[in-house]
């Protein structure tokens, strides 16, 4: 009997190569899973499985996962406003968990020997996948050609022709990863440390000249509206933002950073919804979050992004600070305006029923309500009690 392997299929070169090859060469039952996190459109979907069955494969399954996604991670980037390095909203790297956790959930499902998959040797994905199918699926035997073989793309490429795959891998300029939390550009220019991308690399153009404000209402920390429209499906509210602010060609940017095998890693993306929603609920929680949960949610929140980058997703910590995470937005309701223009936009100001702007001890720089004067005094004299110590006893470093 021949063995089952689940080949994690994209569609792109290096999975398609994978899936003939280990059904041609080495007479695996091979079943393309292709693991849709919200980056794929229904006709890639229909290409992907009219191409998985051309290639050989015996079964096709489009996984879908991407409310999982939501559910178990974006939910709590946008808590934890999320951006590594304070620049990347951790789009791909985030998306490759959960692909590779449906991919080993459906190895198991089906009794598979092995999971194939198409990363190369030099990058993020492959500790990501390996790891998450040593954890999920042990004892399943892991299949990588392209890295174990150090396949170039010019050798997958004249093999898929030899045996009658004539699909267009022509060698692009730039490479791209689609995803529900923004789009990643790598080649070109970004291999060069001193340039920027030029326009023509971008996948989103500005389409909209005229200024506008977006208004995005959260319900204990969770889109709930977006310009007055309700949305239960949290999704779907991403994708109107990311069509709002994409005709703005709002959230380029180029992140430098740390990758897990230990080399500095440059990569272009382009992500405004990500950068439109978190900026909004960052907003939003400095009117109605205290000054101490602000502090400790970012110190979780910049480790949970840490360890969802660097493949530690099922690290058990995580649902700990998740549990954190979730407690801070008991109170994170309102809206929150912005103002959005070509390449850009601006925080306008939020509507919240828990502002805690709305005391009425007393309006900033105005007037006080809830003390005295003398009582004033008092507080600044007693806060300055350390220092008056200080500088009593070493008066010489009085500037």
């Amino acid at each position: 009997m021949s063995k089952k392997v689940v080949v994690a299929y994209s569609g792109g070169l290096d999975t398609s190569y994978t899936v003939m090859y280990l059904a041609k060469e080495k007479g695996y039952e091979v079943y393309a899973a292709c693991a849709n996190t919200g980056g794929f459109s229904p006709e890639q979907l229909k290409t992907n499985e009219e191409n998985a069955y051309k290639l050989g494969a015996k079964q096709y399954v489009t996984l879908d996962v991407t409310q999982e996604y939501y559910e178990k991670s974006l939910k709590y980037m946008i808590f934890g406003n999320v951006m590594r390095n304070n620049c990347y909203p951790i789009s791909v790297s985030s998306e490759r968990i959960f692909q590779a956790i449906a991919i080993a959930r459906y190895a198991r499902e089906i009794g598979a020997d092995a999971i194939a998959h198409g990363s190369t040797g030099a990058g993020n994905d492959q500790i990501r996948f390996d790891m998450t199918f040593l954890v999920m699926a042990p004892g399943v035997e892991i299949i990588t050609l392209t890295r174990d073989r150090a396949l170039s793309r010019k050798e997958e490429v004249d093999y898929l022709n030899a045996h009658g795959f004539h699909a267009d891998f022509t060698r692009l300029k730039y490479s791209y990863n689609v995803g529900i939390w923004g789009t990643s550009i790598c080649g070109g220019e970004i291999l060069d440390p001193a340039q920027g991308l030029p326009e023509e690399a971008y996948l989103k153009h500005v389409t909209c000249e005229e200024p506008s404000l977006l208004k995005i209402t959260f319900q204990q920390g969770e889109i709930e509206a977006v310009n007055g429209e309700h949305f239960d499906d949290k999704i779907k509210a991403i994708q109107k933002i990311e069509e709002i602010g994409a005709a703005y060609a709002i959230g380029r940017d180029c992140n430098v950073g740390d990758t897990i095998i230990g080399i500095k890693g440059r990569v272009a993306f382009e992500a405004a919804a990500p950068k439109l929603i978190i900026e909004a609920h960052r907003l939003l929680e400095k009117s109605t979050l205290s000054k101490w949960q602000q502090y400790w949610k970012d110190q979780i929140a910049n480790w949970y992004g840490a360890f969802l980058h660097e493949s530690q997703y099922l690290e058990p910590v995580m649902p700990d600070m998740e549990a954190m995470l979730t407690s801070s937005q008991r109170h994170v309701n309102g809206t929150a305006i912005l103002q959005l223009r070509p390449y850009s936009f601006q925080t306008v100001g939020v509507d919240s029923p828990d502002d805690l702007m709305k005391s009425k001890l007393g309006e900033y720089g105005e007037m006080q309500h809830g003390w005295t004067s003398e009582e004033a005094k008092g507080f600044i004299k007693v806060t300055s009690t350390p220092l008056r110590v200080y500088y009593g006893i070493h008066p010489e470093e009085r500037q």
